[in-house]
């Protein structure tokens, strides 16, 4: 009787349960492809890179073909630049100043590159050790000194290797006579002059950038290690590792691309040294023996009589070594990682 009943209310099978209303898709809106919309952001940090970097160092790379003196940068009736071909790079490539400051700058890169990333690598692991409070204490003390200006910095250790007042020279008259004279060859350290020589010079840059420049080497690394699962380190305790043998045989596999980077920013941050040299040297007085790549330009380019074609020329080769030391230290990265 129901089934009947509802056969004649219904006269056929139930209707199917509503669904809703159908979506249509969004329709595509006549503007920019969505392929090209990370393009498009990317236009205006192009543009400030351009202006910034391309076009400034186009224009170093066209001064290094030409002369430039007095007569072409004065205000008023300006001369053209007369293009002298390759002159600008046959008397830099002859000068026996060339060789000097190639030596001084290749030497300093890799001796601060390097103490630069030990130090840092060992502060590093300290910090990763440490507490959490004490940690912080230490990342906010070391990033103050990274955080110093150039300038800065220079004068600091400027003063504290001064012959006169400096404090060096202060603490090593302190030290016992026959300490002194066993360790150093000397007993009185008074007057002192530590920035007259291009050695001594060097070794007061060094410590200069190297307290200046461990602090980012060892925050790195610091981040590196959060990210290292701590489950191996104890499967190494279980397997009797030491802590030169984790370190060799997790640690440092596992932060090979955190040494990447900074292997090659600490490459183009110690060739382009010139603030610091500039200021402890003395500047223009300084002996040319402790000439850099950076500073030799700039004294050919603006002391008095300015060659600002023959200080391009200069700029451009050091651009090129630096180029040339990065391409072929990121290309045995990548060959390094294709094989792994």
């Amino acid at each position: 009787m129901a089934h009947t009943r509802t056969i004649a209310r219904g006269g056929g099978d139930p209707p199917a349960p509503s669904r809703g209303p159908r979506r249509r898709p969004p329709r595509r809106t006549s503007g920019m492809s969505p392929k090209l919309v990370p393009y498009a952001l990317l236009i205006p940090g192009l543009i400030v890179i351009a202006a910034l970097l391309l076009y400034p160092l186009f224009q170093m790379v066209v001064m290094s073909f030409q002369k430039v003196g007095l007569k072409q940068i004065r205000p008023k009736n300006p001369v053209p630049a007369e293009w002298n071909d390759f002159e600008n790079y046959t008397t830099v490539l002859q000068s026996d100043l060339f060789w000097t400051s190639l030596r001084n700058t290749v030497v300093f890169a890799v001796v601060t590159g390097a103490l630069t990333l030990v130090v840092g690598t060992l502060v590093g692991l300290l910090l990763n050790r440490l507490g959490r409070a004490m940690s912080t204490v230490v990342v906010v003390g070391i990033m103050a000194a990274w955080a110093v200006p150039p300038t800065s910095q220079a004068i600091i250790w400027k003063w504290l290797f001064d012959a006169d007042s400096g404090i060096i020279n202060w603490a090593l008259n302190l030290l016992p006579d026959w300490l002194s004279s066993l360790v150093f060859g000397r007993s009185d350290w008074s007057g002192q002059p530590w920035l007259n020589e291009p050695l001594t010079i060097y070794l007061v840059l060094v410590m200069a950038v190297l307290w200046a420049s461990f602090p980012f080497v060892a925050v790195s690394v610091l981040a590196g290690l959060k990210s290292i699962p701590s489950e191996l380190y104890e499967a190494a305790r279980v397997d009797g590792s030491t802590g030169i043998g984790t370190f060799r045989k997790i640690t440092f596999p596992l932060l090979k691309p955190v040494f990447s980077v900074l292997i090659v920013l600490q490459i183009i941050w110690d060739f382009k040294v010139f603030t610091q040299l500039f200021l402890i040297a003395g500047g223009t007085n300084m002996p040319r023996e402790a000439f850099n790549l950076s500073l030799w330009s700039y004294i050919e380019a603006f002391s008095p009589p300015p060659d600002m074609g023959l200080g391009s020329a200069i700029a451009v080769v050091l651009t090129v070594v630096l180029l040339l030391i990065t391409f072929v230290y990121v290309r045995q990265i990548v060959k390094a990682e294709d094989v792994r």
